[in-house]
C-alpha cells in the first residue's frame, strides 16, 4: 500500500495482551500497511504504535472503526465515533447488540456487523500469540 493509498483505522479496545482480538486486529491491519490508531483508555503504546484514551484525540482522519468492547461500553462512546465521522464501524462478535446497533444507525453510522480482520482477508489463527 503506497503512502497515498494508506487507509487509517481506529481499534476501539485494543489490547497489550498478544491473544485478545484487539491486539490481532492491531497487528493485522498494521501487516497490511493501514494507519493504526489503538484506542485504550490507559495504555500510552500497543505494539509499537500510539496508543489514544479515546476516538476523540486521535489526530487524523478515520476510514475504518473496529469495536472490541462489550456492548454495554461501547453504546457509550457511540456519539464520539459519530463525530469522527468513519465510513465504516465494524462490530465485532460480542461488540453488538441490538440497542447498540439500533443507536448506531439513528445516529447515521455505517454499521457492519462482521470480523473485521476476517474482511481484510487475515485469519486471526495466523497471527501468533507469542
Amino acid at each position: 500500500m503506497s503512502p497515498t493509498d494508506r487507509k487509517y483505522i481506529a481499534i476501539i479496545g485494543a489490547s497489550t495482551d498478544r491473544k485478545k482480538f484487539g491486539n490481532k486486529a492491531v497487528r493485522a491491519y498494521a501487516r497490511l500497511g493501514w494507519r493504526v490508531y489503538p484506542i485504550h483508555p490507559v495504555e500510552e503504546e500497543i505494539e509499537g504504535y500510539p496508543a489514544f484514551p479515546t476516538i476523540r484525540h486521535i489526530p487524523g482522519p478515520v476510514d475504518r472503526v473496529s469495536m472490541y468492547l462489550p456492548p454495554d461500553k461501547g453504546i457509550k462512546i457511540l456519539e464520539d465515533i459519530r463525530k469522527v465521522q468513519p465510513p465504516e464501524l465494524w462490530l465485532n462478535p460480542g461488540s453488538e447488540s441490538d440497542k447498540l446497533v439500533t443507536k448506531a444507525k439513528k445516529l447515521g453510522l455505517n454499521v457492519i456487523q462482521a470480523c473485521s480482520i476476517l474482511d481484510i482477508d487475515i485469519s486471526p489463527p495466523d497471527l501468533p500469540d507469542d
